[in-house]
């Protein structure tokens, strides 16, 4: 296959010099390489680039970033997963996986279906893989040290706010359906994993045109706090927070920490007419295909 590869090199424990270790795997295993770091100009132009598959080694923010533009190309995306969450490869069940067995497997692999979110705000529209949402998260991620921990330190972060953060007022709907109230944190989530590898939705299934809404009002807050405590005994543990199906997320936004996927809005220094008004989140308009191992089923169960 002609392979294009987008390549982080500082993304967990890859590093520069690992570079020619993948042209090699890749080449050994038939494929025609080209290579692209992903933190160099002309990435996005990169995916322009003949291909039959594009191959990305980094974490979720590389991966993010390419399957959004991957959107109606038509052509499959391989992941070899090395950054520190790999929420987006976890959630497919190949993060577990070495780089030779995902190569090895692409050669008879099958098509895997993940749905695309979009966002839509003041801002315009824009996709997302992850999740859209409110509260303790958004909140943590607009923290001075949310670029300089691990997951481990993320989550410590999130007990320590969750404690004590005040509940919103939220005004939304869902599919019609009005569910205004005060919320801890509220996330439409379109992945099993997300953030800090918060396992929040371990009945979503990849490419059903919906997305998991997990709401935390005050009387969730003793959960959130014991699933928090406890991550480290199980992190496949069931999750125990409440949550439900949808396809459409309407929040009235006034200007809050509000995220999609690792982004906060509002963004620094923005248009007055970018600071408040109606917010929503969609499934089911937008997916990407990604090629696994055959003996990766659908939702990440081997």
């Amino acid at each position: 296959m002609r392979v294009t590869l987008i390549h982080n090199p500082g993304a967990g424990k890859q590093g520069k010099n690992d570079i020619k270790a993948l042209k090699a795997l890749l080449a050994e295993a038939g494929h025609a390489v080209r290579y692209q770091d992903a933190k160099a100009d002309g990435w996005k132009k990169a995916l322009d680039w003949p291909a039959d598959l594009i191959a990305v080694a980094g974490g979720d923010g590389t991966v993010g970033r390419v399957t959004r533009r991957m959107v109606g190309r038509g052509v499959p995306v391989g992941l070899l997963p090395a950054g520190t969450a790999n929420n987006i490869a976890r959630t497919l069940g190949i993060v577990e996986r070495s780089f030779e067995e995902l190569v090895r497997g692409w050669q008879d692999g099958r098509r895997v279906k993940l749905d695309v979110g979009v966002a839509k705000g003041p801002w315009g529209e824009r996709y997302f893989v992850e999740g859209l949402g409110v509260g303790l998260f958004a909140k943590v991620l607009a923290s001075p040290a949310a670029e300089k921990t691990d997951v481990a330190g993320a989550l410590r972060r999130m007990r320590e706010r969750a404690a004590s953060c005040e509940p919103m007022e939220l005004v939304a709907l869902l599919d019609g359906e009005d569910i205004s109230g005060r919320y801890v944190m509220l996330e439409a989530v379109n992945l099993r994993y997300v953030g800090p590898n918060l396992h929040l939705a371990p009945d979503s299934q990849a490419g059903d045109g919906t997305f998991e809404v997990v709401a935390v009002r005050e009387a969730e807050r003793e959960r959130l706090l014991e699933y928090l405590d406890r991550w480290q005994d199980n992190r496949e543990r069931l999750a125990v927070l409440p949550s439900r199906r949808g396809r459409r997320l309407q929040i009235e936004w006034t200007g809050f920490e509000l995220h999609i996927d690792d982004k906060l809005k509002p963004k620094k220094n923005p248009k007055p007419s970018e600071i408040a008004g109606p917010v929503e989140a969609r499934a089911g308009e937008a997916a990407v295909e990604f090629l696994l191992p055959a003996s990766v089923r659908n939702g990440g169960r081997a």
